[in-house]
């Protein structure tokens, strides 16, 4: 897999929501993808797919079901409208969020939107003040990238391929990038624009190691 002309999300917006009387952060992205709605619905819900892209996954793959990732989230399926839509919590570090897809056929393909949902409380604001909407953000980039690697070399496993991209010149440089874009959302959504670009550049040290 040639990752030279890798890129993320097509549209990333951050914003507010509210769940059960409870403010919460909303991370939004968007890419276009260029395979039928339903080959990207299955290469997102499907176990043998997954772990080619994503992970290695455990559970049960269907709704009111229960998945596990390792080294990454835990989290029930609340609701799965193939090939549409899919929700599910996502359960880690001893936090709860919500993330939920969505697919829609578009004139090049199809559109997949991400929406992870993260509590405003006080035990994570401290996270959020510190590094933003792009700590949530970029970790789903990757994904999306991983996925679209997938996509491209026909169902075939870009896991390793992935792994040393990010940890090479051109990868780092990209997430910088990216953390960037996410730093410059977060301003559009009313953020201090000196506090959101400081909380993408702490996101850009995190995921390359640098700084």
């Amino acid at each position: 897999m040639n990752f030279e002309k890798a890129f993320g999300a097509d549209i990333r917006t951050v914003g507010k929501g509210d769940r059960e009387g409870r403010p919460t952060h909303m991370v939004r992205a968007s890419r276009t993808y260029p395979t039928s709605q339903a080959d990207l619905w299955t290469a997102i819900t499907e176990k043998q797919r997954i772990e080619r892209w994503f992970g290695n996954v455990s559970g049960n793959f269907q709704s009111g079901g229960r998945f596990s990732i390792e080294n990454n989230a835990d989290g029930d399926i609340t609701s799965c409208d193939p090939p549409h839509t899919l929700a599910i919590t996502w359960e880690f570090g001893g936090n709860i969020s919500w993330v939920k897809v969505t697919i829609q056929n578009v004139e090049n393909g199809s559109l997949l939107t991400l929406e992870h949902e993260l509590p405003a409380d006080k035990e994570n604001e401290a996270h959020w003040n510190k590094y933003g909407p792009g700590a949530t953000g970029v970790g789903w980039e990757l994904a999306m990238l991983g996925l679209d690697g997938h996509i491209q070399m026909k169902g075939k496993s870009v896991i390793e391929a992935g792994q040393e991209w990010a940890e090479g010149e051109e990868g780092k440089s990209r997430l910088r990038s990216w953390s960037e874009a996410w730093g410059k959302a977060h301003a559009e959504d009313g953020t201090p624009k000196k506090i959101a670009m400081e909380t993408a550049s702490r996101t850009a040290d995190f995921y390359t190691g640098e700084g």
